[in-house]
């Protein structure tokens, strides 16, 4: 009897050993794709104007290659995923991010910058809608916040290492901190490859062969998820200009609140996650809601810098930290319709990548054309919040009455 038990002990073990490392390549992917790949961009731009690779102009049109390219990314990646195995699409994915490291240490042409930065935001936006959607299923229900905030820490470390690592590459030239990011990319590709979960396993699960109908609450994810991302545009974007020139601070005690913020996006995911394990994703992220409109409200008061310190932290937590409460959410919401989680996944990420780059580009536009009034754009990315909070409140409020008539 003692074998047989010792050999059943041992299958329990295995899923959970299984699940941690696809969790480990769901935070690669997260770090590949979204945290170097987009974040690390922000420190370069000035280095990149200085070493005159392109005009101020020209570099402001790079960055939002990455974020057009995002938007393509969350677009294509389920028809790639339904006309290749989901393993080899997100292999790919982490193959063309490190690939356009490597291709950015070039500056052949504008087209050539521009075609790569737009690669990587592809697979960034790939990856985001595919990489914890394959992950998630084989993580027990009661741990799948916490695995979901591991997998996208990943986020997180790269906000952190584009405020600590990147300007210490910088010091060893331009070109070559694009060759060690993309080997740094290489090593998270190589780490991630044989650890992503089987795609039979995967399609043996019970899934329902009948779509569902977006629900209301759905419905209002999608929307919340998007005002979400409006409402953090005025930290990711204006932050480090607010200190530097709109308190007169300057760029090195600007610099100290990015990379504050950096730290604060290190952790927020994982206390996200565990947030949700033991709350419920839904009240996890009211909660959130609260905290956030809060936070980003904070700098267009003018409290003092513990004040700001404290915003920056807080946005910066919850920048990838709304990420897998989000996710969480998606799969609440369609818990009986395990085969439509990945649409409304992806459909989510659209929404938010779309109010994000319309916001950016619209904030830029007021703050240009507004008397660079950074508190208007604080004011803004409060205001966002609060109607998510809205929404989310509303649609509950439906929800409950759809099912009393019912």
């Amino acid at each position: 009897m003692r074998p047989a038990a010792a050999h059943h002990r041992s299958d329990l073990r295995a899923p959970s050993v299984g699940a941690a490392r696809a969790t480990a390549s769901g935070l690669c992917a997260s770090l590949v794709g979204i945290g170097l790949a987009r974040f690390a961009y922000t420190p370069l731009l000035p280095a990149i104007i200085g070493a005159h690779w392109f005009e101020p102009s020209a570099a402001a049109y790079l960055g939002a290659a990455n974020l057009a390219g995002y938007l393509a990314g969350a677009l294509l990646a389920r028809p790639m995923a339904r006309g290749a195995p989901t393993t080899l699409v997100l292999r790919a994915m982490m193959a063309l991010a490190t690939a356009a490291f490597f291709a950015c240490a070039y500056p052949l042409s504008f087209s050539w910058f521009f075609l790569w930065r737009f690669a990587a935001g592809l697979s960034g936006g790939a990856l985001m809608v595919l990489a914890a959607p394959t992950v998630l299923p084989h993580v027990p229900p009661s741990r799948r916040g916490l695995a979901g905030g591991v997998i996208f820490m990943g986020v997180g470390i790269g906000i952190a290492a584009s405020g600590t690592l990147v300007p210490l590459l910088l010091r060893q030239g331009l070109t070559e901190t694009w060759l060690g990011l993309g080997a740094l990319a290489l090593l998270l590709t190589l780490l991630a490859w044989n650890g992503w979960p089987d795609d039979a396993a995967a399609a043996a699960a019970p899934a329902t062969t009948r779509r569902s109908r977006p629900t209301t609450a759905l419905r209002a994810l999608y929307a919340e998820y998007g005002l979400n991302a409006v409402g953090l545009v005025p930290h990711m974007i204006f932050l480090v200009d607010f200190v530097a020139r709109g308190l007169g601070q300057g760029l090195e005690v600007g610099a100290g609140y990015w990379v504050l913020f950096g730290l604060g996006a290190m952790v927020g995911p994982l206390l996200a996650g565990r947030l949700a394990d033991g709350a419920g994703f839904g009240s996890a992220l009211r909660l959130a809601y609260c905290i956030e409109a809060f936070a980003v409200a904070l700098p267009a008061f003018g409290l003092g810098p513990v004040w700001l310190m404290l915003s920056s932290v807080i946005v910066g937590a919850f920048t990838p930290g709304i990420v897998p409460l989000v996710l969480g959410r998606v799969h609440e919401l369609l818990a009986h319709h395990p085969a439509d989680q990945k649409a409304a996944w992806s459909m989510a990420t659209t929404s938010f990548a779309v109010l994000q780059a319309l916001a950016a580009y619209g904030m830029s536009f007021l703050f240009a054309h507004g008397g660079g009034d950074y508190r208007l754009l604080f004011g803004l990315g409060a205001g966002a919040i609060a109607l998510a909070l809205a929404l989310d409140l509303v649609a509950a409020i439906a929800g409950r009455v759809d099912r009393q008539d019912a």
